[in-house]
């Protein structure tokens, strides 16, 4: 979906947590029903590890967003949730980062401006130029933010000025070859999605698809995560893999990785935009 594509304000979506205790669903469908909703979409799920309770509305109604959040603020006080209501296929405002490997950025930004992903990229940020002609091409604006020991903290004020001026949403890393700090993943929690090949921790450092080459792999896959301050190892959204033999080269096991990496972020940012993940700890719940 691009920023273009008409949204219906009419319709809505709910998302929930909190503890799990019985009455819930009844309660929440009861609201939306006095209301004037029509539940259009529902799915729930009650962790017997964290005790927590999961909920993903959606729903059609005539009040509004702000009768609708007058509503529920007495039943999110009732029940302890933690909720979010925002209209169902608004386009999510993301700004994605870059180094000098281009594939999921020509892929995000393919997808959405071919109305199959609903985001509104608003800006590219990368520590290189090179990969300018792509967001060129989509017109996208292009902001280059050298990165170095010493500049690093001058950068990472940067990119929060822009997130700040530009009401980003999502942070996309799209092979973003740097590491973010502690304190910016904390400020950003929640908001800021990760992808990068599953051979970690086994292959570290330089040209890991060599190294699997040289061990024989048979699979190989990609990670889409939340960041946070435990490098690669944020809440895990979405993860896909092939399968590769004695045939494939090292160039072969490159351009499938890459294409696995574009699969697994476009689905990780898709159902992030659609409010389809929903924190639970170290853990994710996915309503697909």
């Amino acid at each position: 979906m691009s920023p273009t594509s008409p949204v219906d304000p009419t319709h809505l979506v709910l998302t929930l947590s909190c503890p799990d205790q019985p009455g819930i669903v009844a309660a929440v469908a009861g609201l939306l029903a006095e209301h004037g909703g029509n539940i259009t979409e529902s799915q729930q799920f009650g962790d017997p590890l964290s005790g927590l309770f999961f909920m993903r509305v959606q729903v059609t109604t005539d009040v509004g967003t702000d009768a609708l959040r007058a509503g529920l603020a007495p039943l999110a006080d009732r029940f302890g949730m933690t909720w979010r209501l925002d209209v169902a296929g608004r386009p999510v405002r993301t700004l994605v980062m870059v180094s000098t490997t281009g594939h999921c950025l020509n892929d995000l930004a393919f997808r959405q401006r071919s109305e199959s992903l609903p985001v509104d990229l608003v800006a590219v940020v990368s520590n290189h130029d090179v990969l300018r002609p792509i967001a060129d091409f989509y017109d996208i604006p292009f902001h280059h933010v050298p990165v170095t020991a010493a500049t690093k903290a001058a950068a990472e004020e940067r990119l929060l000025a822009l997130v700040e001026e530009l009401d980003v949403e999502l942070v996309v890393l799209a092979r973003y070859m740097q590491i973010l700090s502690d304190d910016l993943c904390r400020r950003l929690q929640g908001q800021v999605i990760n992808i990068h090949h599953s051979f970690l921790p086994s292959f570290k450092g330089a040209r890991p698809y060599a190294q699997a080459h040289q061990r024989g792999v048979k699979l190989i896959g990609a990670t889409a995560h939340y960041v946070t301050g435990d490098l690669d190892e944020g809440p895990i959204i979405e993860q896909d893999v092939e399968r590769v033999d004695h045939t494939h080269a090292v160039e072969d096991l490159v351009a499938l990785g890459q294409d696995v990496e574009r699969r697994a972020l476009a689905r990780a940012v898709r159902w992030h935009a659609e409010h389809r993940v929903l924190l639970d700890g170290n853990r994710t719940i996915v309503f697909r």
